[in-house]
């Protein structure tokens, strides 16, 4: 019996001890996740920080005081009045991206820099809205946001956080504004489209009396190549009769010069002078004619003369 209660207390022994080692083991290795910080404190004074991985801990002497992700973080903005510059009551929501930079100075920094750092935004954001009049709050929405988180991180760098980025999500004008600025913007389209209508018929009228020049200028080159080429018509005309003319005096001159063209001559000159007389009996009863002119062969003789006389001057 004692031999059997002595292996019974070594076997509680044994027992107790390996308790002991899990729980020393338990309290002594840390397993940290990826995009975390854990600050350790040894008998409540700041000992170090610990990073992503396996780590070792003095069970019963240090402590985790704070764990803190080190990945970007999106808390909203409560909203809240701002006043413009130009006395016009707007409410305001955003949405706050912080990051944790620096473990320890955002664990002794501040108490609570989530809280701290949106009470920083909505002063920041009042303060910024008030520098801006109304229509600027919705034009500048970017250069406002820009604002906001220059003036954070300027005040937040000693609580070890950043602000990546904060977001306007509305901006709420009273309702007296929204009917101002609706009836501003229908005033605006419809002045834009008088505007385009004026212009259309403008450039309307333009073109027609655009159309109507060009078919001006058009006719009336028409008519001038119509003229000079009706007058050259004209002049190859002239042409071409003098140059017949010419030809035919030329043929009857060189016929003229022979002696079969004298006695041509002679005959066509006693008809002529036949027919002349005849035409002068049928406009008169009574016709004188001197002896000497009263028949045919005087006629042509005294023709014969002309034309000798001509020849010879020649």
């Amino acid at each position: 019996m004692e031999v059997l209660d002595l292996l019974a207390n070594v076997l509680n022994a044994w027992i107790i001890l390996a308790v002991l080692v899990v729980v020393f083991l338990k309290g002594a290795v840390k397993f940290v996740p990826q995009n975390t910080a854990y600050v350790i404190e040894r008998f409540g004074k700041y000992n170090k920080t610990m990073e992503a991985g396996l780590n070792f801990l003095v069970p019963f002497i240090d402590r985790v005081a704070y764990i803190h992700t080190l990945k970007e973080q999106a808390f909203d903005v409560p909203s809240q009045s701002a006043i413009t510059r130009d006395n016009i009551s707007l409410v305001v929501d955003g949405v706050l991206y912080i990051k944790v930079l620096d473990p320890v100075k955002a664990s002794y920094g501040v108490d609570a820099y989530v809280f701290s750092v949106t009470q920083l935004a909505q002063t920041s954001m009042r303060s910024e809205i008030g520098r801006m009049e109304l229509d600027k709050t919705f034009e500048e929405r970017e250069n406002l946001n820009t604002a906001i988180v220059s003036a954070i991180n300027e005040a937040a760098a000693p609580w070890g956080v950043q602000v990546m980025r904060y977001e306007i999500k509305d901006i709420d004008p009273p309702r007296s504004v929204l009917d101002a600025m609706e009836r501003q913007m229908k005033a605006e389209r419809e002045k834009r489209a008088v505007i385009l209508e004026s212009e259309g018929a403008r450039q309307s009228e333009i073109n027609v009396a655009e159309g109507k020049k060009q078919a001006r200028v058009l006719a009336a080159e028409a008519e001038k190549s119509e003229q000079i080429l009706k007058a050259e018509g004209e002049a190859q005309a002239i042409l071409a009769v003098a140059q017949a003319q010419a030809e035919a005096l030329e043929v009857v001159g060189r016929t003229a010069a022979t002696e079969e063209g004298q006695k041509a001559i002679q005959l066509d000159l006693a008809d002529k002078a036949i027919e002349a007389k005849k035409a002068i009996a049928k406009e008169s009863s009574v016709v004188l004619l001197p002896d000497s002119q009263s028949n045919a062969a005087s006629l042509v003789a005294e023709s014969m003369s002309i034309i000798n006389a001509l020849n010879a001057r020649k």
